[in-house]
């Protein structure tokens, strides 16, 4: 069984995005974890997800940003870069830690089962339902079920930036259209389009394990003939041209992909991003505006934006 290590840093909000960016560049596996809880305590109130094992958070100016790294020969070195970078921040932005670095060794299998208590059936926007594999559940009429184990991949569908772009996706997807998921983590966007009529998908992460499961849950929904799933970095691996790029990842990312999304879409084609906190929507705009894209319509939600976009030329 796979050993790793866990990583947690309590941050201020305004350094979440920053050191969960260096956690990942770190070679951070499967996604970085950011608990925040302004968008716990959020979740809580909203009625769509079953969070009552979890208090009412009282603490909300410390993030907890959490990162998974496997015990090999490289980890050593790795946990001192992590430090150095660390100081890079701090002399960037100033104090932004509350106490030390935290570690514990975990277990794949206990890193992968232990948070299952709060993932419950949820539902997204008019038709889209989540539900967990070990959940029942009775589909209503119109229901488009998802059947979900997101394993050690980000992407539950509770959180507001997935939840944002599957409701985004529901208002655009249309039959016959190709789709692809850049960082798709459990694949719940790919499936997502899939379910609502796009012909032809594909998935890309980084992540080799990311991409495994992704496979799981694309098997598991009975969608592997619309959907190909490929490990690559950003747009690698996605040959040809789409009628929708998704990308639920940070805002740092999105600015990095940009310049080459207007060649990757079709006449007509749309870009959505998410993954943004909204502190950093005016960036990844001015930069969509200098590689020719134009903002369509912005959904913002407990502190995230997500942002649908079409190229300029198109207009």
């Amino acid at each position: 069984m796979d050993k790793w290590l866990e990583i947690s840093i309590k941050v201020t909000h305004e350094a979440v995005e920053a050191v969960a960016e260096m956690l990942r560049v770190q070679g951070a596996r499967n996604g970085v974890a950011i608990e925040d809880p302004v968008l716990i305590n959020t979740l809580r109130n909203s009625g769509t997800w079953q969070l009552t094992d979890i208090p009412e958070q009282t603490n909300t100016e410390v993030v907890t940003v959490t990162a998974y790294y496997p015990e090999d020969a490289e980890l050593k070195e790795r946990l001192a870069r992590i430090e150095k970078e660390l100081g890079v921040i701090e002399s960037r932005i100033g104090k932004f830690r509350f106490g030390p670095t935290l570690f514990r060794n975990i277990s794949e299998h206990d890193w992968a089962n232990e948070w299952k208590q709060y993932f419950h059936v949820t539902r997204v926007g008019k038709s889209l339902v989540i539900k967990p594999t070990w959940e029942e559940y009775v589909p209503q009429k119109g229901d488009r079920v998802l059947h979900l184990d997101p394993g050690m991949a980000f992407g539950t569908g509770t959180h507001h930036t997935t939840n944002m772009c599957m409701q985004i996706l529901e208002e655009i997807v249309k039959p016959d259209m190709t789709v692809f998921d850049v960082g798709c983590g459990s694949g719940i966007l790919a499936m997502t389009a899939a379910l609502l009529g796009a012909k032809t998908i594909k998935a890309v992460d980084i992540d080799g394990k990311a991409v495994q499961v992704a496979r799981e849950n694309i098997a598991l929904n009975q969608l592997s003939d619309a959907i190909a799933t490929a490990q690559g970095d950003l747009l690698h691996g996605t040959a040809g041209q789409a009628d929708i790029i998704v990308a639920n990842i940070i805002a740092d990312i999105i600015i990095m992909l940009l310049p080459d999304i207007p060649g990757k879409l079709k006449p007509q084609g749309k870009f959505l991003a998410s993954g943004i906190i909204d502190e950093r929507l005016a960036d990844v705009e001015a930069k969509a505006k200098e590689v020719g894209m134009k903002i369509i319509e912005v959904k913002h939600k407990g502190g995230w934006s997500a942002v649908l976009m079409g190229r300029t030329r198109d207009a």
